[in-house]
């Protein structure tokens, strides 16, 4: 540490240890006013390159954990590629949430044969955007993994095609697109 000579003349980096000010350095009598100087800058170079490392390491943290909340809820299921398979389903219902409740599903109620299935789709925000409307009676193909909820059995809806419009809700690897 330097000793004290101007009180005034003295910064405290963000580690707490002081550091000569420029003018401090320039007027100290036979101190080699240009090393001390490249000194007090570099030490204030480094404190403040930590602090911007630091504060954009924090930044890019932000951005993933609102991604991996997007995507996955506390108690949503997980698209499971090695159960997906590819049915024809006729539509008995389509189950939207009360207004309000945009971020939650819509839920395709239908029927493969005699057997009654559940078929999550998607967010009914993303459900509007992309103009989707189902009818009683509708003939769908859809592509999708059977995965377990509880005790519930459910399917969790990748494309479905109906007539000409297909709607692709997740990609490839079952990561939703919404």
């Amino acid at each position: 540490m330097v000793p004290r000579t101007l009180a005034s003349s003295y910064l405290t980096s963000a580690s707490g240890t002081d550091i000569p000010s420029v003018d401090a350095a320039r007027s100290a009598p036979g101190s080699g006013k240009e090393a001390m100087s490249r000194s007090c800058e570099s030490a204030a170079r480094k404190d403040v390159c930590r602090i911007l490392f630091f504060s954009v390491f924090l930044a890019s943290l932000c951005p993933l954990s609102a991604i991996a909340q997007k995507n996955q809820g506390p108690n949503s299921p997980k698209y499971d590629l090695h159960t997906e398979t590819k049915m024809n389903v006729t539509v008995d219902e389509v189950k939207l949430p009360p207004k309000g409740s945009e971020k939650e599903a819509a839920h395709l109620l239908g029927k493969i044969g005699t057997d009654s299935v559940d078929v999550y789709l998607c967010p009914k925000s993303f459900y509007d955007d992309m103009g989707m409307s189902f009818s009683k009676g509708d003939e769908v193909t859809l592509t999708g993994s059977k995965v377990k909820q509880g005790e519930a059995d459910l399917i969790l809806a990748r494309q479905v095609v109906r007539g000409n419009d297909t709607f692709v809700l997740r990609d490839d690897k079952g990561n939703p697109v919404w």
